[in-house]
């Protein structure tokens, strides 16, 4: 039995599903749903076309599953992402 959502739970659940980062792990993590409990709520809130266009986004996609990952912890970063200090993004010079 799936526990209920708030409207507010659910928004962000589509949030992380659209992110190309965030893995389905995470969001078994905070919210407790499976990957196929995400696809089924993506398919119940999404209008077909939306939808559609988000399954072939995601299929096969190595990042949303943190199995298929390249990298093992943390996040990946680009070596030109600038670094952020004391809530300051720091200036090329």
């Amino acid at each position: 039995m799936q526990k209920e959502l708030s409207i507010r739970d659910i928004d962000r659940i589509i949030e992380m599903a659209w992110e190309d980062r965030t893995p389905f792990d995470a969001i078994l993590m905070q919210f407790g749903l499976k990957e196929q409990e995400v696809i089924n709520l993506m398919r119940r809130e999404m209008k077909p076309s939306s939808f559609r266009m988000w399954r072939k986004r995601v299929q096969g996609r190595k990042t949303k599953h943190s199995k298929k990952r390249t990298f093992e912890e943390g996040r990946f970063k680009c070596s030109r992402q600038k670094q952020i200090t004391h809530n300051k993004i720091s200036k090329r010079n």
